[in-house]
């Protein structure tokens, strides 16, 4: 995989040159010499945060015979809060 690098400028003199640099592996947008932004194929993306995944109710939903299957989990009430490393 090629990683290119554009700086903001490069960028947006040139958008198709990034778009086909992106097309061989991520881009990456600087702020002042700093990587600041991310340019890479849709495909990619849905890889990375797997929204191609199917999720439980559409494995429930494939069960031969699962419509007399009642699914109604309760919701939590999550609470989140910062680590402490002491």
């Amino acid at each position: 995989m090629t990683v290119h690098t554009f700086s903001s400028r490069d960028f947006t003199r040139d958008v198709s040159a990034a778009k086909q640099a992106a097309a061989k592996g991520p881009v990456f947008i600087t702020d002042r010499g700093r990587p600041a932004f991310a340019l890479l194929k849709i495909e990619d993306y849905y890889r990375i945060v797997g929204a191609n995944q199917p999720t439980l109710l559409d494995v429930m939903d494939g069960i031969p015979g699962g419509d007399d299957i009642a699914f109604d989990p309760p919701r939590r009430d999550v609470q989140i809060r910062a680590a402490s490393f002491d």
